[in-house]
């Protein structure tokens, strides 16, 4: 399968990059093909302009330069990876403005949908699991990616994983969470079952 994994941090040398190598590593030893699309190091512009504001009237616009760029990059692939930290039980401005901008009125959704196969949703979380289960932070982020945006958009085979205790300098807490990224890569396609 070729994935197109997409990253969203403002410094390479975070635990996000390191996830994310991991997790490559792993799409390529199950024989998986990925690009990696760093958004911050691209140049990518999260604003949202005019020349980008989805037409109602038509599903026909022709978007800027660079987000029609974007659409024929994904255009390129069978399915998608997009790893970030999560601020604000949520998404990252600069990921949110690109998917503000790309997956937009005529290719993501209205008289087309996404023919993406697949999405992961792979979170770097600061805080311990037990802090998001308690006030269902968890299921939140779940309903909004894989409902309101993935299943929106034509994927109903989205998957939010969130990578708990990020902030723990612990050796073994650092390994654990490269290796819990390294086996999603390795399993992406959801066709065995594996219990990080």
């Amino acid at each position: 399968m070729k994935i197109l994994t997409v990253v969203s941090h403002p410094r390479v040398h975070s635990l996000t990059f390191a996830v994310t190598a991991r997790f490559t590593q792993g799409l390529a030893d199950a024989g998986h093909e990925t690009e990696v699309l760093d958004l911050h190091r691209s140049g990518f512009n999260p604003v949202l302009w005019e020349a980008d504001e989805p037409d109602w009237s038509s599903d026909h616009k022709i978007y800027s330069p660079e987000v029609e760029a974007e659409i024929e990059r994904m255009k390129k692939y069978d399915a998608l990876a997009y790893i970030f930290p999560i601020w604000w039980y949520g998404l990252p401005a600069m990921l949110k403005g690109y998917i503000d901008r790309v997956w937009n009125n005529g290719f993501a959704y209205g008289s087309n949908k996404l023919h993406h196969k697949q999405l992961l949703w792979l979170g770097l979380a600061a805080a311990p699991k037990e802090h998001f289960e308690k006030r269902q932070y968890d299921k939140m982020m779940a309903q909004q990616l894989n409902v309101g945006m993935a299943e929106y958009v034509g994927i109903s085979n989205s998957k939010v994983e969130i990578l708990y205790d990020t902030l723990d300098s612990r050796p073994e807490i650092h390994e654990r969470l490269l290796q819990q990224a390294y086996f999603l890569g390795l399993y992406y396609d959801h066709s065995k079952a594996v219990t990080l």
